[in-house]
């Protein structure tokens, strides 16, 4: 019967399983723009060695394959249009007379955009056949970032107007950069990207805010990422405003005769005033005024003809703005409160001792005044002083236990009120006296069986503020520690002496 056949096909595979020969290359490369790049491309020969026909680098873009370099052993080495200038052997052995083919390491010289494209190195071998790898090759594009100033100059205009006042653009990257901004400022920012013939991207961003006063310095800021740098560029605005005006000076204390006032106009203007104008509105400025640039000086001393409204007007480039002071005048002067000031430790300490030894004196003071009233109160009660105390013996009985020694006296006791005499007793006449009975003294039975007591003025429960009744029985003899009054009270001795 008839022989089966191979194919080509599947004797380059039977070779390859044979003999097991591989191209070996990096997966990826990558460089930028103007820079140097290599694409390996290394030859493992089989053991016994198969022979290397040809060796040829391809470019394959968009499925078409363009050929870059040849070596043969045979031919020499050829580098193809466009790539004959930048495109180089990296072995020397490759170009000897008698080549060794298993490194074909290609260089690539100031790689460009259109450079971006897959490569294939491919080996012709025989007996085994072609044998080829790929490697993908990238090539990025560094931006060229720059940032500028819209305008050199920036105006603040009284309508309040947003303006874009800098740029900042990163020109042709790729990858296309990310730009963001740096700022104290209250703006906004816009973006547009614009994508190039060649590959590369074009960002551009503006930054917008309404110039004022207040913007007028500050710094702004663009920050540009490109993969993994960051390129930053500053700049600081230069705004131009109008002035602000205001008039310093007046501190509300102008007085008659007061010497040497003056009124300063102070202005904040960008670029800076050039005239300034002074008036007093109804009236003209008085005759003792000088004028020096921005400042009113007032001549000899204050009278009331320096009163009324002034006006200073200033004027820069971008336009005029007017500060305006009312001035009166007072006969006397408003002396203001002090001013606190720091007081200094020593003479802190000294202030707090100071103190601390007034207000000793004044304790003692106080003490010495309490004992005083409280030692003679008590003198005056152990004398018998009856407008302090009032000493009564219930039921005739002394401290003792003796009976008062005195001729019998009336029941009813009544000492007067304001009397130099009041010991010395007065008997009660008439319907407006008052007898105490022995009911009443039962009332009292508690207080009664003291041998002695003490009645306060105002305390007295059922006794008249003025009048004292006594009971007495009949005369016992007196005690021999107990001494007789002139009133008929006795007190004893040792009450006496204390």
């Amino acid at each position: 019967g008839a022989q089966p056949t191979m194919t080509w096909l599947q004797l380059s595979a039977l070779v390859f399983i044979h003999y097991g020969q591989m191209v070996q290359m990096d997966p990826s490369k990558s460089g930028f723009v103007g820079s140097q790049v290599e694409l390996r491309c290394i030859f493992i020969n089989s053991n016994p060695p198969v022979k290397i026909s040809q060796v040829t680098w391809q470019k394959l873009l968009n499925n078409t394959k363009q050929n870059v370099a040849i070596a043969n052993p045979a031919l020499g080495v050829s580098v193809l249009q466009p790539f004959k200038e930048r495109v180089s052997f990296k072995q020397a052995a490759v170009r000897h007379r008698t080549p060794s083919l298993e490194d074909t390491t290609i260089v690539f010289s100031n790689l460009q955009l259109s450079d971006e494209a897959a490569y294939i190195c491919e080996y012709t071998t025989f007996p085994a056949g072609n044998r080829e790898n790929m490697v993908n090759l990238t090539v990025y594009a560094r931006p060229m970032t720059r940032m500028t100033l819209t305008t050199p100059t920036i105006v603040a205009r009284a309508q309040k107007r947003k303006m874009t006042v800098a740029t900042c653009v990163s020109a042709n990257g790729k990858p296309p950069s990310v730009i963001k901004w740096d700022t104290r400022l209250k703006g906004e920012a816009t973006f547009q990207e614009t994508r190039n013939q060649n590959g590369t991207v074009t960002v551009r961003s503006n930054y917008v805010v309404i110039p004022s006063r207040e913007t007028h310095k500050q710094k702004l800021t663009c920050i540009v990422t490109y993969r993994n740098e960051k390129i930053t560029d500053s700049v600081v605005l230069n705004v131009q405003y109008e002035p602000e005006v205001k008039i310093e000076g007046f501190d509300g204390n102008w007085y008659l005769n007061r010497p040497n006032v003056q009124l300063t106009c102070k202005a904040d203007a960008n670029p800076p005033v050039t005239i300034y104008q002074w008036k007093l509105l109804n009236g003209s400025l008085p005759s003792n005024v000088e004028i020096k640039n921005n400042t009113l000086f007032f001549k000899g001393p204050v009278t009331y003809d320096l009163a009324g409204t002034y006006v200073c007007d200033a004027t820069n480039s971008i336009g005029s703005r007017t500060g305006i002071v009312d001035v009166n005048i007072t006969e006397f002067p408003n002396n203001p409160p002090p001013v606190d000031r720091e007081i200094p430790q020593e003479q802190h300490n000294a202030g707090a001792a100071i103190g601390g030894a007034v207000g000793g004196v004044a304790l003692l003071g106080i003490a010495a005044i309490l004992l005083f009233i409280f030692l003679r109160r008590r003198q005056r009660t152990f004398k018998g002083d009856y407008s302090t105390k009032k000493h009564v013996f219930g039921n005739g009985y002394s401290k003792a236990g003796g009976l008062p020694a005195h001729p019998p006296m009336p029941k009813n006791l009544q000492y007067p009120e304001d009397s130099d005499d009041e010991k010395k007793p007065a008997q009660i006449c008439g319907p407006g006296g008052f007898e105490a009975s022995e009911r009443d003294f039962d009332h009292e039975s508690e207080d009664l069986k003291r041998p002695y007591f003490t009645v306060d003025e105002g305390e007295s429960r059922d006794y008249d503020e003025r009048t004292l009744a006594f009971q007495y029985d009949p005369e016992p003899e007196i005690a021999d520690d107990m001494i007789s009054q002139t009133d008929g009270s006795v007190i004893s001795k040792k009450e006496w002496y204390v």
